[in-house]
């Protein structure tokens, strides 16, 4: 050999595509999650993007004209003090002194103390919180921690994603007729019951998803509505999951923005947050879940326990920068400016409303919330939405994609810019064709 070395490169799998030579095909015996089979088409947001991009591709000289008010993701930027704790985060990992690696899984011990004084008032402790990237991925870890036995409940028209984690984790049988999977629990939510579910007619369930302010029907559970919910629950040996994401859009006195402001519920309870909506956070990505201590299995065993179980093995804890952000969030001075923030998106609201009053039609939501919920009086939402993006280049969200309780509906988001909802208010309400 001389001394040389000679150096061999082996590639497997690419030698096709890289040479040109034709392989045999190749198939996996690994089989595919059966229950994947199970979910209807694609998730509804993606879904959306698809069908406006398909719009712009067909009608390129009105791709510009588009306007959202689909999607609930927040438009206005990050406040000056709260951006500054993103940026002092940042800055600290560039210093010998301030850098910092991995965090706890649980999350900050400061942030989960501020969360617990700030948000809750004290009524829950630092160690029942757990910081993480989203409310909406801790949905996913606690269908991990309840597993594939539970019965599910939701409510109908229902946020995607407490169905479809339900359908993943193999809660379900198969989708029916009327588009409601069996197994799954359905808790009709309608006008004439201010979409609020009728808890008598419920089936008992393990596990009940309910969310307030409600996405997508922009409903809001008064105190008496969530004391019987709670009733119910402990009545029945359940756990609610109380989705509280957009909490802080409730501004009228004595309307409940936490589960734990409810008088039991300690004992029934788990309740998911986010920064998204309170600070503008949606591509941030931070958020946290409440699990009382007091929460227990029917043997005795901790649910606090499982849960931690699920985000030290499953999760590696939140970004260290971002959570500087979350506690910048949760000063005085961050305070202040999520308020500035709400007080503009729940102007867009009260503009939404008056589209709904323009063109006559019922609705529900802009009032402690920010999605405004249109009655389309039997009208197919799908064919409405195509309408509207057709006549008005805005897009808006069908409610049949939050199920089938959804059909005849259409949801409206205030999360666009101020000229944007006063420019869509103006579009669409030029559309009486559509509603007459």
């Amino acid at each position: 050999m001389g001394g040389e070395c000679r150096v061999g490169v082996v590639v497997l799998g690419l030698v096709g595509s890289v040479t040109g030579l034709s392989t045999p095909t190749m198939r996996l015996r690994v089989e595919r999650n059966a229950n994947f089979g199970k979910l209807q088409g694609g998730y509804l947001f993606p879904e959306i993007g698809r069908r406006r991009r398909a719009f712009a591709e067909a009608q390129p000289e009105l791709a510009e004209r588009v306007i959202s008010l689909g999607i609930g993701d927040t438009t206005q930027p990050i406040p000056p003090n709260i951006l500054e704790g993103l940026v002092s985060g940042a800055s600290k990992l560039g210093t010998s002194d301030g850098y910092s690696g991995y965090g706890a899984e649980q999350g900050n011990a400061e942030l989960r103390s501020r969360i617990a004084e700030r948000v809750y008032g004290g009524r829950v402790g630092a160690e029942e919180v757990f910081v993480s990237d989203g409310a909406k991925c801790d949905i996913s870890r606690l269908q991990l921690m309840f597993g594939s036995a539970v019965t599910s409940a939701v409510q109908d028209p229902s946020y995607p994603v407490y169905v479809d984690t339900s359908v993943m984790m193999g809660q379900t049988g198969e989708v029916g007729p009327a588009g409601q999977f069996e197994k799954l629990v359905y808790m009709p939510c309608k006008p004439e019951n201010e979409f609020f579910p009728e808890l008598s007619e419920t089936p008992r369930a393990d596990v009940i998803y309910f969310c307030s302010p409600n996405n997508p029907t922009g409903a809001v559970a008064t105190k008496a509505q969530l004391e019987s919910l709670v009733e119910r629950a402990r009545a029945d040996g359940s756990i609610v999951v109380f989705d509280a994401a957009y909490a802080p859009f409730i501004r009228t006195p004595g309307v409940p923005k936490s589960i734990f402001e409810i008088e039991g519920a300690r004992e029934c309870a788990i309740e998911v947050n986010s920064f998204s909506k309170y600070a503008g956070f949606t591509g941030v990505r931070l958020g946290w879940t409440v699990v009382p201590d007091t929460l227990e299995y029917a043997d005795g065993s901790k649910v606090r326990d499982d849960f931690n179980r699920v985000m030290t093995t499953a999760f590696n804890g939140a970004s260290n920068v971002v959570q500087s952000g979350g506690m910048a969030c949760l000063t005085d001075e961050g305070m202040e400016e999520i308020d500035a923030l709400i007080d503009y998106y729940l102007g867009n609201a009260q503009i939404l409303r008056g589209l709904a009053d323009d063109l006559g039609l019922r609705h529900c939501g802009g009032i402690d919330s920010p999605y405004v919920f249109l009655d389309l009086d039997g009208r197919s939402s799908w064919d409405t939405f195509s309408a509207i993006l057709e006549e008005a280049q805005v897009v808006t969200i069908p409610g049949a994609g939050f199920g089938p309780g959804g059909e005849g509906f259409l949801r409206l988001s205030a999360f666009a810019s101020r000229a944007s909802c006063e420019e869509a208010r103006a579009r669409i309400s030029k559309l009486t064709h559509l509603f007459a």
